[in-house]
């Protein structure tokens, strides 16, 4: 059994160390390979065959979903017909380790006579494909890498880490936000963190706890026990000042303070809480209270006038959690 785990280790080891060797050989290819997507106009097609065809869907996958136009194209079913998704201002990701895989060589006479940009992806920078490609990106790993000096592993690694780090690099080229994100993925659970937003979930209008700064803080508990939501927030001329929670008021208990009548509510509260504004997405509200440990968050407006409360609870009942 121990050896069954070692043996799995190493591998994980092994594809590491490939990707660790593909990061040492980067060069300025890359950075024309990025200049060549950044300027399409049209689509990224990416193509490969048998495992490097699985990674090239993913790459396109990837590249679509962070605002990246992209298809896969079949090289095979390319050669019957399927050539006509290409179009003069796409580019091409062709995706081979041995660089000289039939089906994948067989359809660069189109890219070529239609001036089609061709990005390599290889292990094999003396390959046709490399020798043909506009651009080359080394994916190569050594042989006693892979099982038998065959088996698809680490070099399908490599090669899907490189179209990661394109991707990746794009996103930030471009700018891409949380909110462009959020466009492609309306549904399932990434739908629920990306599109809803703070004022979609929070407690508004009455259910709002609000507490006068020039109040002691028996009012403050029987506002935070009324609205059943752990706090009260303090206010002063309509903007947020303080808070007190259901840890504010235990400390306050803990350290004897049971006048609650007299007590003033400014000396409990907490100054200057966490917020965020209405208009910001749910999720970004679950970061900053996981940042800073807290379940509860006023919400305010442009203003910066309190319009509301978000509790962890309800990001769990959405979805966002």
């Amino acid at each position: 059994m121990n050896n069954y785990i070692e043996d799995f280790k190493k591998e994980l080891l092994r594809q590491s160390e490939a990707i660790q060797l593909a990061h040492d050989k980067v060069n300025n290819n890359v950075i024309k390979a990025l200049d060549i997507l950044i300027n399409c106009h049209g689509k990224v097609v990416v193509t490969g065959m048998g495992k490097a065809g699985l990674i090239g869907r993913k790459i396109s996958a990837t590249l679509a979903s962070t605002g990246t136009t992209s298809i896969f194209l079949h090289p095979a079913e390319g050669i019957h017909g399927d050539l006509g998704m290409l179009q003069k201002d796409d580019v091409v990701i062709a995706i081979s380790n041995s660089g000289n895989t039939e089906e994948v060589i067989s359809i660069i006479p189109y890219i070529k006579f239609n001036n089609i940009p061709l990005i390599a992806l290889t292990g094999n920078m003396n390959s046709r494909l490399a020798k043909h490609s506009d651009i080359s990106l080394d994916c190569s790993v050594p042989k006693d890498f892979e099982q038998l000096g065959l088996i698809p592993t680490s070099s399908t690694t490599v090669e899907l880490a490189m179209g990661d780090a394109l991707a990746v690099a794009l996103l930030k080229k471009r700018n891409f936000a949380l909110e462009d994100y959020a466009k492609f993925h309306p549904g399932g659970s990434i739908g629920k963190k990306l599109l809803l937003k703070v004022n979609d979930l929070m407690h508004a209008n009455d259910e709002i706890p609000f507490t006068s700064s020039e109040s002691a803080m028996d009012l403050a508990i029987m506002e935070m026990t009324s609205k059943k939501l752990g706090c009260t927030l303090i206010t002063e001329n309509k903007k947020l000042i303080g808070i007190v929670t259901d840890g504010d008021l235990r400390r306050f208990l803990h350290q004897g303070n049971y006048d609650i009548k007299n007590y003033p509510v400014v000396k409990a509260m907490t100054k200057s809480p966490k917020f965020i504004f209405e208009d910001k997405l749910a999720v970004e509200a679950l970061n900053i209270m996981e940042q800073y440990n807290i379940t509860v968050l006023p919400v305010l407006d442009s203003d910066k006038t309190p319009v509301g409360v978000l509790h962890l609870h309800d990001l769990i009942k959405a979805g966002v959690v």
